[in-house]
Order: C-alpha cells, then sequence, then structure tokens
C-alpha cells in the first residue's frame, strides 16, 4: 500500500489503514496458528497496527475499538474512529472462509463521515468515496434467477428472516461477518442485508458509511435512524438494502419488535 502521511484525506487514510490491516492478517492466517488461537491473535495484532498508525496520523482524535477499553472521553470529542480490527474472528480462523472483514469508520459531530472496509481474502478495499462500483460475485454463489438476495447472518438469523424474503419475492443467503454481508450488497451480490439480536456501533459504522455513499438504504429495522458515538455502544440491529425494497422490508422488520 502507499505511505500515508498527515496531509492524506480521512477516506485514502482509512481505506489505506483498513488495507495494511488486511494485510497483516492475510500473512498472518499463512502462519502457524489455527483456530481460537489464530482469532485472538489477529484481532490484537489488527488492533495494535490500527491504534499506532491513527496515534500517528491523527494524534488528536478519538477512538473506539472492539479491542480496546472504551475511553468516555470520546463522548466530547469532535472526531471519532470507529473501527473493527477483525469483523467476522471465527470465520478468520476456519480455513477457507473468505467472510471477514476490516473496519476502519470517522464519526464527525453527529454523524459517520468517512468509511473504509476491507476484504482481506479478496484483496480488496471498500470506501466511502462514492465512485461507481462494478457489480462482483465472490462473496455469494453466482444468481440463477432474478430474485431479490437478503443476505443474513449463518449463525444467528434473524427470526423475521423468512418473512422478509417473502415479503419481496426473495430467497435468503446466510454468510458471516458484518462487514462482508454488507459488502455483499454494495457489490450487487445481493439486495439487503438484515440483522437483528446484537451488534455493537464498530460492527456496522464502516460498512454503513461505505453502503450510503453508494446509495443504499440504511438503518434500525424499525425504520429509525442509526445512530453512532453513544455512550451505550450496543447497535442491535440493521437494514442495509437497495432503497425501492426498504418500505417493505421495514414493514416486517418494525411488527417483530
Amino acid at each position: 500500500m502507499p505511505a500515508v502521511s498527515t496531509r492524506d484525506d480521512d477516506t485514502t487514510l482509512a481505506a489505506t489503514l483498513a488495507s495494511e490491516a488486511a494485510e497483516l492478517l492475510v500473512a498472518l492466517r499463512g502462519g502457524d496458528l489455527t483456530g481460537k488461537a489464530l482469532g485472538k491473535e489477529g484481532d490484537q495484532r489488527s488492533n495494535h497496527l490500527l491504534l499506532g498508525r491513527l496515534s500517528e496520523f491523527r494524534p488528536g482524535d478519538a477512538v473506539l475499538s472492539e479491542e480496546s477499553a472504551d475511553n468516555k472521553e470520546r463522548l466530547t470529542a469532535d472526531r471519532v474512529w470507529i473501527i473493527d480490527p477483525l469483523d467476522g474472528t471465527r470465520e478468520y480462523s476456519i480455513a477457507g472462509r473468505i467472510d471477514w472483514a476490516v473496519h476502519v469508520a470517522l464519526w464527525e459531530r453527529g454523524d459517520l463521515t468517512v468509511g473504509a472496509v476491507a476484504l482481506p481474502s479478496l484483496g480488496i478495499t471498500y470506501t466511502s468515496n462514492p465512485e461507481p462500483i462494478a457489480p462482483a460475485i465472490g462473496l455469494a454463489p453466482a444468481r440463477t434467477d432474478d430474485r431479490p438476495r437478503v443476505v443474513i447472518s449463518g449463525s444467528r438469523p434473524p427470526v423475521f428472516s423468512e418473512p422478509v424474503a417473502a415479503a419481496i419475492g426473495g430467497e435468503l443467503i446466510p454468510m458471516g461477518s458484518a462487514g462482508a454481508k454488507a459488502m455483499a450488497v454494495v457489490r450487487g451480490e445481493v439486495d439487503a442485508y438484515v440483522h437483528a439480536g446484537g451488534q455493537y456501533e464498530w460492527d456496522s459504522a464502516a460498512p454503513v458509511a461505505v453502503a450510503r455513499a453508494h446509495g443504499l438504504w440504511c438503518g434500525r429495522i424499525d425504520g429509525t435512524e442509526l445512530l453512532y458515538n453513544r455512550d451505550d455502544v450496543y447497535l442491535p440491529d440493521l437494514i442495509i438494502c437497495r432503497p425501492e425494497l426498504k418500505d417493505a422490508i421495514v414493514e416486517v422488520t418494525s411488527a417483530s419488535r
């Protein structure tokens, strides 16, 4: 990756750091560690890299990371980086799985302004730069028909999964990692991502920033706004979808609350 500098814009910095962490994780995955030990080491090393780089290039900014203690000084900060050094630790620790990611987002004065999601196994990083993204396959199986596709957690599918698929005449695709699922929508492999049952701000901040920049609708399952840099970082549910599917999906998901 190109060297970063203090003059880099925030989007370029986020993309570079996510990509650097991705390279670290891919290299670590090719070593001797396996299983839970690999996942733990990946979490720690990626977190160390990202915190060090942010301290170097954005020393005045606050950071909220899944792998670090929460410093509440972020609540009065104007700029807060929200990072998930390894989204999909379980999938990362399983040989052959590609549905894991690195998240780097920036929150400024009330909203997300920058996001980068690296998909290390695919060697690509998506950002909140709104340039068009060509349709791609690789995260999900190739389409066999034109039905809408809804990606859900493979381990914790929401109770409304089947009703959502029925409401839009679609099919369900299980996958790991919030970042991978969100980027499957961005890439055009699927048309919606629905989740309920537990997430935190770092799980969705960067994916939401990227998805919004590419014209997707993002919100809570009751149709309300996603809010970040809150005192309680628990943000349990999420929808990312093509805008034309939003009303039909929310009609189902909001009834489940």
